[in-house]
């Protein structure tokens, strides 16, 4: 990094302080963190090395601006990035760097080689464990949505493959990445539906919906909903589009599987498998909440924190559920999980998005809006209108409960 010259009471020359914050806000980018946070967190940033700092973030490109001064001319520049691609464990090993930076306890040299550290660090959970987090997800999830025994094998299985395929489209490159939603969700529905012309009960919708659960756009379309409503068009926009586009794409591929299995097999029309004990829902519950941490690659020392904070924000749904609607139990467990989780994270000096995110996407709804689609394209327009709309209902109300949490606990400043 160059020597360059001092701003008055900076400690770092602008420099590099600028390539400092650019890495910092292409990691954290990266790595997960939301656009409010990461803008956030580069204005403190610039300030504590005494400049004045300006940043926009959308899923595609940061725009960094810097000057020395409020008279200086500022220096601005747009770097396109890649998608986000949740990984709390990195997002976290960024957030403890970044506070023992601020301690004053390491050199900027030497934070910035550990960023590019923790770029190669190994995730905390490998291969066989991720793709066992994808199979407790379609397990868990097929379980709680009422699915038979049968289908919650199959959802299981499915899950596992649906990981394959996101392994496999990782190494095509981008343009397999791409129309991954489609494929993995064609797949399924190939598969699924061939099942069910020699097993008549299975339930093909809750089977494919648990199997491509994880992939779900959910909590990018709850996001996107939420940046619109505080204004943040272009960020709000391009999560909100690329989430219903995500979700065309399931749908259309599950569809297309559907077809082209029915024009081979000849599919009867059968009732559908009673739904397992509730006992059970609860017993394989855990397990969705592990599998939702381990595929998200919540480090091995808040994992146990990120399910009980899961956990907890799903008490609160059954206990506002029991008081009035599924709407009213969203934003209770909204609530408490941005309380637990914001005083988890003033109690241990960790990023709330470590837990607070499996939280969220467990209450998200991606799968509403799942079902709304799959409605229409099996011709019932106005059921598939009502869902997708409440879709949109569930992404208010748990922006509403957010923004309560926030004002009961107030969030540390942070990634």
């Amino acid at each position: 990094m160059a020597d360059a010259k001092f701003s008055k009471g900076s400690k770092v020359s602008f420099d590099d302080a600028w390539g400092f914050i650019n890495k910092v806000g292409i990691a954290a980018h990266k790595y997960g963190s939301t656009s409010a946070r990461l803008e956030s967190f580069l204005v403190d940033l610039s300030k504590s090395f005494g400049y004045e700092g300006v940043f926009r973030s959308n899923p595609s490109e940061i725009v960094f601006g810097l000057r020395e001064t409020l008279e200086s001319p500022q220096r601005v520049e747009v770097i396109a990035t890649s998608a986000p691609d949740l990984n709390l464990d990195k997002l976290a090993r960024l957030g403890d760097l970044l506070k023992e930076y601020s301690t004053e306890t390491m050199s900027l040299k030497e934070a910035w080689a550990r960023i590019d550290a923790i770029e190669h660090v190994q995730p905390p959970w490998g291969k066989f464990a991720t793709m066992l987090g994808y199979a407790f997800v379609g397990l868990g999830l097929a379980a709680l949505l009422g699915a038979g025994w049968l289908d919650l094998l199959f959802a299981t299985i499915f899950s596992m493959l649906v990981y394959g395929i996101v392994l496999l489209s990782t190494k095509l490159g981008s343009a397999a990445l791409t129309w991954m939603p489609l494929t993995s969700a064609f797949v399924v529905g190939l598969l699924a539906t061939s099942l069910k012309a020699f097993i008549p009960e299975l339930n093909l919708v809750l089977i494919i919906l648990s199997a491509v659960a994880v992939i779900l756009p959910g909590y990018t379309i709850s996001l996107g909903a939420g940046e619109l409503v505080a204004q943040r068009v272009v960020s709000g926009t391009a999560n909100l589009m690329n989430g219903l586009i995500c979700l065309v794409k399931q749908i259309a591929g599950s569809w297309l599987g559907i077809v082209v299995a029915g024009s081979i097999f000849a599919l009867e029309t059968s009732g559908l498998a009673a739904p397992v004990e509730q006992i059970w829902s609860m017993v394989l519950f855990p397990l969705l909440l592990g599998g939702l941490c381990v595929v998200f690659q919540v480090s091995r020392r808040d994992f146990i924190w990120a399910v009980l904070v899961s956990a907890t924000a799903y008490l609160g749904v059954l206990g506002g559920s029991s008081i009035m609607d599924s709407n009213l139990g969203n934003l209770i467990g909204t609530i408490v999980a941005v309380v637990v989780a914001n005083v988890w994270a003033r109690k241990t000096e960790r990023p709330t998005s470590i837990v607070l995110i499996p939280a969220i996407v467990l209450l998200v709804s991606g799968s509403i809006g799942f079902r709304g689609l799959a409605s229409m394209a099996q011709g019932d327009l106005i059921l598939g209108v009502q869902q997708l709309f409440q879709m949109f209902v569930v992404a208010m109300t748990i922006l509403a409960g957010i923004m309560i949490g926030y004002t009961i606990i107030k969030p540390e400043k942070g990634l």
